[in-house]
This record gives structure tokens, C-alpha cells and sequence, in this order.
């Protein structure tokens, strides 16, 4: 009987942590992330969990030249990027403790 009660046992933790991570969906889901280029008056803001452009501001100080200004758009949509994946990396750390489980999102 013992192996049947670590079957239940594995299996109630594998419960416990897909409704985490359906905490951490719901999480990534209403947060925006927010890149930014050219000293900030170039920013990318993104949806967290598909990385959908939600905005892009450009405020005084913006690169008028159109080469500088895609360069600094490609830069801000970058940084906004590399914020959504880390956003990912620390809400999925947060249910595994730090194991790399590819796929889980």
C-alpha cells in the first residue's frame, strides 16, 4: 500500500503546484512590463504572459532621425522583452524554487 500512497502523494503535489501555476498565469496576465531606449523618451510597454505591444510612447527627446528612431525602438522593444522573460523566470522560480522546468507557461 505504501507505493499507492506515494502515488497519491505525487499526485496531490503535482495539484498543488498546477494550480500555482495557474496563479502565476492569472499574475503574468495583468502585469505590463515597460523597455526602454534613448534615455527613456523611447519606451515599449508589453503584456507580461504573451508579450503583446500594449503601447509605445515616444516623449520629447525622441530621435527625430527615422534610422535612430527604429534603432531605438528595436532597443526599448528588447529591453521590454528581456523584463517580460525575467518577469516569467521569477514568477515560475517562485513555484518550482528555482528549477528550470522548460514549458510550464
Amino acid at each position: 500500500m505504501s507505493g499507492l500512497g506515494e502515488m497519491g502523494n505525487l499526485l496531490k503535489q503535482a495539484q498543488e503546484m498546477q494550480r500555482q501555476l495557474d496563479a502565476v498565469r492569472a499574475e503574468l496576465r495583468a502585469r505590463a512590463v515597460e523597455g526602454l531606449a534613448a534615455g527613456g523618451a523611447v519606451r515599449v510597454v508589453l503584456s507580461a504572459d504573451r508579450h503583446e505591444v500594449r503601447g509605445v510612447h515616444l516623449a520629447a527627446g525622441a530621435p527625430v532621425d527615422p534610422r535612430a528612431l527604429e534603432e531605438a525602438l528595436g532597443a526599448a522593444l528588447r529591453d521590454a522583452l528581456r523584463r517580460a522573460a525575467d518577469a516569467e523566470r521569477e514568477a515560475i522560480g517562485r513555484v518550482t524554487g528555482g528549477m528550470n522546468l522548460p514549458g510550464l507557461l
